[in-house]
């Protein structure tokens, strides 16, 4: 008996351990890191652009020297002495004429009405940049006919109106306007009342004072109407000859380095073109600065 309950214990023992080595295992949770998904790249552009700019405090600050902006360089001298020319009776000699819008400085061309070249040198003068002003036929005390479009003391101020504003018409990109001959019509208070009436009513022309009499009214008319105004100081041209030109050209340029601006006032000859491209560098050399009538009659200092 005791041998028998020796075995019964013996495989009793040997099924125990048995299950005890063979017993199911818990299950294991393997712990795994969760990855935020793959953006689609049209959502990382839109959020991009929908993120803000950082702040000024958010941004790096850098240590480098910004230098200044610089000025430009080649500007004209504010208190250089100008100098305006114009060239008057143009319209007639477009060759010629041609040869002043082609000079490289501004100028100024005076237009005539009614003369085979008006609307097109003026249009060229135009386009180029050039100043362009109606060049007024008006009435002489010598009695020659200083052309067609002409205003004379006989006129009313009606008439007088009305041609002045058929004169303009004729001349395209005109911005002032100076007399051609003019002697007496220019000294008639009552005349030059009616021809810068119209100026006024405009409100953008300036006017030139040729100043083909020494009893001209004009330039005090046109101030006394609130007309931008000047008056012409050197006729360069009386004599078609180039050294006659040069030299009241630098009789202007000394009116406009005392005074500060002059403006001379010459014809479309090939003589006086030819002195006014022997003179420009020289007189830029001395510091004289061209501009265009407009610019003193409408900035005078």
């Amino acid at each position: 008996m005791p041998r028998r309950l020796l075995l019964v214990a013996l495989v009793a023992f040997a099924i125990g351990a048995a299950w005890w080595l063979l017993r199911p295992l818990p299950h294991l949770r393997v712990a795994t890191v969760q990855r935020p998904p793959t953006p689609h790249p049209a959502a990382t552009i839109a959020r991009s652009l929908a993120t803000p700019a950082p702040s000024p405090a958010q941004t790096p600050t850098s240590h480098a020297t910004v230098p200044p902006t610089a000025l430009p360089t080649g500007s004209p001298n504010p208190h250089a002495p100008r100098l305006a020319l114009i060239v008057d009776d143009c319209g007639q000699w477009i060759d010629t004429e041609r040869g002043f819008i082609a000079l490289d400085i501004p100028i100024t061309l005076s237009v005539l009405p009614d003369v085979p070249y008006t609307g097109e040198i003026a249009r060229e003068a135009g386009d180029a940049g050039k100043g362009v002003m109606l060049h007024l036929p008006m009435e002489t005390l010598s009695g020659l006919n200083p052309g067609p479009g002409k205003v004379t003391t006989e006129m009313t101020d009606a008439q007088i109106v009305s041609q002045v504003e058929a004169d303009l018409a004729q001349v395209p990109f005109a911005r002032g306007v100076n007399n051609h001959e003019g002697s007496k019509a220019s000294a008639d208070p009552r005349v030059m009342k009616a021809v810068l009436g119209v100026l006024a009513q405009r409100g953008d022309l300036f006017f030139v004072d040729s100043r083909t009499s020494s009893a001209s009214v004009g330039e005090e008319t046109a101030r006394s109407l609130g007309v931008p105004t000047a008056s012409r100081d050197v006729f360069i041209d009386n004599r078609a000859e180039v050294a006659y030109t040069e030299a009241q050209l630098l009789d202007a340029a000394a009116i406009a380095k005392r005074t500060g601006s002059a403006i001379a006032i010459g014809h479309p000859r090939p003589t006086t073109l030819e002195a006014v491209r022997a003179l420009v560098p020289r007189l830029e050399a001395e510091g004289i600065d061209f501009v265009l009538a407009q610019d003193i009659a409408t900035n005078a200092r």
